[in-house]
């Protein structure tokens, strides 16, 4: 790897696979090097959730879903419920819980991070309401998931290649600390990852 390698993923490119517990299907947006569906240290996922159910299990990892499009689900994690999750609030679990979903109204589709947190520490918040933000990141691995309009993304004032919806901009960088801006003519919705390895 060079100090910076750039990759972006196209959203008609994602492959569909089948939910580990076969209740419907997946589109996978990226994973670690080296990994697959099977195993990975890090995924990013859409999947289309059109009726109750429950989620499969992921032994020994972490999850952060976050509803994309829909009203919203309601989640019932070891058997206690949670507080409806809306449009753009993300969610953290453990993989190892039993989750149940109700649909709020109607199918939804969400976005999910799944991580181990034995190899990564994770951040992942969600940008919007404003044409611009500038943010710095020293994470080895910065992945930015778009889902509104075409953005520009610039690295310490490198032109990076353009997302355009549900496409995902992966970076990884053994250069330190940077700076990030990213702008739309319209408004920003993005979600933007930060993973960096554990030490030792």
């Amino acid at each position: 790897m060079t100090s910076l390698d750039v990759r972006l993923y196209r959203a008609q490119d994602y492959p569909r696979m089948p939910w580990r517990n076969g209740g419907g299907t997946t589109q996978e947006v990226a994973c670690n090097a080296g990994g697959s569906s099977a195993a990975f240290t890090w995924r990013l996922s859409i999947a289309d959730v059109a009726q109750a159910g429950g989620f499969s299990a992921f032994s020994g990892l972490q999850r952060v879903i976050t509803v994309l499009e829909g009203a919203g689900i309601a989640l019932t994690v070891d058997g206690r419920e949670k507080a409806p999750l809306l449009a753009r609030q993300a969610y953290a679990f453990s993989g190892d819980a039993r989750v149940d979903c109700r649909l709020l109204d109607g199918p939804i589709r969400d976005f999910n991070l799944i991580y181990s947190p034995r190899h990564y520490h994770a951040r992942l918040q969600w940008i919007g309401g404003a044409r611009d933000w500038t943010f710095h990141s020293a994470a080895s691995i910065v992945l930015l998931f778009n889902a509104g309009d075409a953005l520009t993304a610039r690295r310490d004032g490198l032109l990076l290649p353009s997302p355009a919806r549900y496409d995902c901009l992966h970076l990884d960088s053994a250069e330190g600390l940077a700076e990030y801006r990213l702008e739309s003519a319209t408004v920003l919705d993005a979600c933007l990852i930060e993973l960096q390895p554990r030490q030792g």
